[in-house]
C-alpha cells in the first residue's frame, strides 16, 4: 500500500557517516508505520536480540530509534514510501538503486539485511544467512533471519550473535 503522503518516507532514515552498522529491512509493517517507529510490533524481536547479542548495551524499545547512532548502529528500509508485509508489496516498491546510493554516501562498515526479502530485492540474486561474498564498496554485507514475529519459523540468533561478533571486531 502506497502512503497517503506521497513520496515521502513512512520511517526516517537514520543515517550518517562513520557508522559501524546499518540495519536494512524491507519495508514498515503497520504496526511500525502506525507507530511511527521501526520494528514497532510487540512480537518483533529486534530490539530484544539487539540487545541481547550485545550491539546495543541498554535495552530500548521502538520509540528510542533515533537514539541508535549513539551506538554506531543506523536503520533504513528498502521500501521507503511503502506499508506491509513483504507478500503485499509491489514489485516496483524496492529501490535498490537508492538504498545503494545511501549506504555509498555514508559508507557503513557493514550493511545487514534484516530479512531475506530484503536482501534478494536488494542483491538481485538468492542469499543465504551470515556475511555475504561481495560488498558494496568498503561496506561488508549480511543478511540475517528477520525478527518479525510473522517469520518466527525462520528465526534463529546465530547469524544476529555472528554479526555482533564482526561488529566487535570492527571497532
Amino acid at each position: 500500500m502506497v502512503t497517503p503522503r506521497a513520496r515521502r518516507h513512512v520511517l526516517p532514515d537514520v543515517l550518517r557517516p562513520d557508522l559501524d552498522l546499518v540495519f536494512c529491512g524491507t519495508a514498515a509493517g503497520r504496526a511500525s508505520a502506525a507507530a511511527g517507529a521501526y520494528y514497532a510490533h510487540p512480537g518483533n524481536f529486534f530490539w530484544r536480540t539487539v540487545h541481547a547479542v550485545g550491539l546495543i548495551p541498554e535495552p530500548l524499545a521502538p520509540r528510542d530509534f533515533r537514539r541508535l547512532p549513539e551506538f554506531g548502529i543506523g536503520l533504513t528500509d528498502l521500501a521507503k514510501h511503502h506499508v506491509g508485509n513483504d507478500a503485499e508489496l509491489p514489485g516496483h516498491a524496492f529501490d535498490a538503486a537508492a538504498l545503494r546510493r545511501k549506504i555509498r554516501h555514508h559508507a557503513p562498515r557493514l550493511l545487514a539485511f534484516t530479512s531475506k526479502n530484503a536482501a534478494q530485492a536488494a542483491l538481485g540474486h538468492v542469499v543465504a544467512y551470515g556475511p555475504q561474498a561481495c560488498r558494496w564498496d568498503t561496506t561488508a554485507l549480511w543478511v540475517l533471519p528477520s525478527p518479525s514475529g510473522q517469520a518466527r519459523r525462520f528465526w534463529d540468533e546465530r547469524p544476529w550473535r555472528d554479526l555482533a561478533a564482526a561488529v566487535r571486531a570492527h571497532r
